[in-house]
């Protein structure tokens, strides 16, 4: 078997071990005769499945009962909408501007009537950083913030302290570190970048928080909705749940998610190493107290575009694919989620370092 090393930034690696599995019983799941992709949403088989999803995710995230956790679909965008759709009282709702993804939920909120305060934004440095002293109004109607910001390669060290319901769109560092959910009230995240394939959007959000909800908002877009038939209120993607119900016990066999947070430390460092000790061949794009452990964005020197395209298409001809910067700012990025190995991670260092020398 000939694998690439997936740097892409999402839909993104799944580990092998979990792909292995899902081949095996793709067919005939586990003797039932048939897959789990025809099976029907509502039969026993199924529901094992889902359940065992939802247990593993509680588990593992350490999720307090007075939280429910949902399998919605319409990815994280859907969330940008639906969020200020279920819990905006009408008053104001405060946003920490980091990113594109961020921009994007502001717009949103504008588009429903609402008038957001961006309390915080590393816009005008080129998204930069993570901004200093992040806070929000006590009585806001909720806080939002971007964990990790895929594009410019930034990611809160730590989450603000807010008294408003804090929401954090977690879409690309999901299952990364331990949460303490003593800080967060609602948390969302598309699963293909560390949760699995594309399709399923876990939300995972206060029981007391859903209460809000207008008679106005469509029922499929209440997440009191889901939350009632255990997500199950309509078809949800059964093979996308199925998957990540494998990479929740992948997680487990590897010790928890603590130890990928160490595990993802580990390979971040040797990366931020190459670009630091590169005597300025390579610059990174984040801001060193800001750099994230899921998305390393940097540049060739003077930003050469050419010398760029030159390493991607010398990375994909070794076996590693999807180094490309986004079309927004160019250069190079790295995404090193959960499933990417140490290894893959050594052998996109050892090419940096040759090509270095060799095009100084």
């Amino acid at each position: 078997m000939n694998r690439v090393f997936n740097f892409g930034a999402g839909p993104a690696a799944i580990p092998l071990e979990v792909l292995q599995e899902a081949q095996e019983h793709l067919v005939d799941f586990h003797g039932e005769g048939l897959s789990i992709m025809e099976a029907s949403h509502r039969s026993k088989m199924y529901d094992e499945v889902h359940n065992e999803a939802l247990g593993l995710i509680r588990e593992l995230y350490k999720v307090p009962e007075d939280y429910d956790i949902l399998f919605l679909q319409g990815g994280a965008s859907t969330q940008f909408a639906m969020v200020p759709m279920n819990i905006a009282l009408g008053g104001k709702v405060e946003y920490a501007d980091t990113g594109s993804w961020s921009s994007k939920a502001i717009k949103e909120a504008k588009i429903l009537g609402l008038d957001p305060v961006i309390v915080a934004s590393s816009k005008e440095s080129g998204y930069d950083r993570i901004p200093e002293n992040i806070t929000f109004s006590d009585d806001a109607d909720y806080a939002y913030i971007t964990s990790n910001n895929t594009i410019y390669g930034t990611q809160y060290k730590t989450y603000p302290s807010t008294k408003a319901p804090l929401v954090v769109d977690a879409s690309s560092d999901i299952f990364s570190y331990p949460v303490d959910w003593s800080k967060v009230d609602l948390l969302f995240a598309g699963a293909q970048k560390n949760a699995g394939p594309s399709g399923v959007t876990i939300v995972i959000i206060k029981k007391a928080l859903q209460s809000r909800v207008k008679d106005s908002v469509p029922s499929m877009l209440r997440y009191t909705t889901h939350a009632e038939k255990d997500s199950l209120y309509n078809t949800p993607p059964t093979f996308a749940i199925y998957i990540l119900s494998l990479i929740m016990k992948w997680i487990k066999g590897k010790g928890g998610i603590e130890a990928i947070q160490k595990s993802n430390e580990e390979k971040a460092t040797l990366l931020y190493d190459a670009i630091d000790n590169s005597n300025g061949f390579y610059v990174g794009h984040a801001q060193k107290d800001s750099r994230s452990l899921m998305n390393v964005s940097f540049n060739i020197k003077d930003k050469d575009a050419e010398l760029e395209a030159k390493l991607v298409a010398l990375a994909t001809q070794k076996g590693m694919i999807g180094l490309k910067g986004h079309r927004s700012i160019g250069g190079l990025r790295a995404s090193i989620y959960n499933a990417m190995t140490k290894e893959g991670v050594e052998a996109l260092v050892d090419l940096m370092q040759t090509f270095a020398k060799e095009n100084s």
